[in-house]
């Protein structure tokens, strides 16, 4: 725990010494150096892992084992370092779970589902072998989670460890950008955790980044919008209002963002953002860092949160005096001082924040700023428990400079 602490301490502390760019030195109409050669793939495809019997505990059996094919795959980030050699964060999961029916042995004899997903660290090698086809395999890390099930007794239990994943595919070089492909990704059985072998069969598309033409940036640089290069918020959540909009968003007719099974009651909070890119008049891109202060509805527990994330920002209306902005962030590292709130097992000290929200800038040079958003805690099911964490309506300000 003292280790976590101290490695997001240190990584709040960067983000916040970050040296300043002069307006002569400004640099934010080109992509930072690390998207410059970055990419993300989609992969959406047929999963195969061949649970029976020989996976539950001794005692259980199934009537009837239901295996969902349907899956994704996502590269969450990729890094090119040449034309060959690249390397990528990757998150896979069914669109169901697998679901054991009618268990011999279980008093209740209902349906119970196992939890699954892989997470991946690999490396990646591609080469062309005719005109626009290229050839790419990779290897690397692969860490399963799995949530098991039973109660009282454990009738499958749970699974969280390191193993090995390996993939090949062949893919079409569409344009600069765009690259589709077939691909084949696996990872072993482990009989210790009696868990069976991974197979993933795909289709997908990949967006490769790239430098913005000098074209681009003269005719961005030309522009009169101003996109505040600091912002620092103060934040105060509260469920006086309840959880409707929370729900509206994560369980309504179009979900945009999640839920949790954890409520907290209120929270304080303080953001700084910077600005590292931004197009000619929509679009911007923050790195930002946040600590935070939470106590939960039912058992009133206390605890903190300390996150570093990237902001999306689209600029979708601009007038004379006032700017109105829809944003989303997703998928920020944190650490969270306390794991079990409200008699519910988290996870561990490391989870992931998102939030969504509204807000304006006015005055002179856009010099304050007022925002409503919605927050939200879960550590994407790379730990066994996963109940998330639902924040409720935070209202900030904030100063530019």
């Amino acid at each position: 725990m003292i280790k976590n602490l101290t490695l997001f301490v240190c990584l709040f502390l960067l983000v916040l010494g970050r040296p300043n760019i002069v307006k002569s030195q400004d640099t934010r109409n080109q992509y930072p150096s690390l998207l410059s050669k970055a990419y993300f793939d989609v992969n959406i495809g047929y999963i195969n892992y061949p649970f029976n019997n020989s996976h539950l505990e001794s005692g259980f059996a199934a009537q009837s084992i239901k295996v969902p094919h349907p899956a994704v795959r996502l590269t969450l980030f990729g890094y090119r370092f040449n034309q060959y050699l690249s390397a990528q964060i990757s998150y896979m999961r069914p669109v169901d779970w697998v679901s054991y029916n009618d268990v011999t042995g279980d008093s209740l004899s209902r349906k119970h589902t196992a939890w699954m997903n892989v997470g991946g660290l690999t490396f990646k090698y591609q080469y062309p072998f005719y005109k626009k086809f290229l050839f790419f395999a990779e290897g690397g890390l692969a860490v399963i989670t799995r949530r098991g099930f039973g109660n009282p007794k454990v009738e499958m239990k749970n699974a969280n460890y390191a193993s090995v994943l390996l993939g090949a595919g062949i893919k079409y070089r569409y344009n600069n950008n765009w690259d589709f492909s077939f691909s084949t990704t696996y990872s072993p059985a482990n009989q210790e955790e009696k868990q069976p072998y991974t197979i993933f069969h795909a289709l997908g598309f990949t967006y490769n980044m790239h430098p913005i033409s000098k074209e681009r940036i003269s005719v961005k640089e030309k522009a009169a919008y101003v996109f505040p290069h600091h912002l620092l918020q103060l934040g105060y959540a509260t469920n006086f209002l309840d959880y409707g909009v929370n729900d509206f968003f994560s369980e309504g007719p179009v979900p945009v963002f999640w839920g949790g099974d954890v409520y907290l009651e209120k929270g304080i909070s303080l953001n700084y953002l910077q600005n590292v890119f931004h197009t000619k008049k929509v679009f911007s891109l923050d790195l930002g860092a946040n600590a935070s202060f939470w106590q939960s509805k039912e058992q009133k527990n206390k605890f903190v949160t300390l996150s570093v994330f990237p902001l999306l920002r689209f600029t979708f209306l601009r007038t004379n005096s006032i700017d109105f902005y829809f944003n989303y962030s997703a998928a920020g590292p944190t650490f969270i001082s306390q794991h079990i709130i409200d008699n519910k097992d988290t996870g561990k000290n490391f989870t992931f924040q998102d939030y969504m929200g509204l807000g304006v800038f006015t005055g002179n040079n856009r010099k304050f700023n007022a925002e409503i958003k919605i927050t939200h805690y879960s550590n994407g099911n790379i730990f066994v428990y996963n109940p998330g964490l639902t924040i409720p309506l935070t209202f900030n300000i904030g100063y530019t400079f």
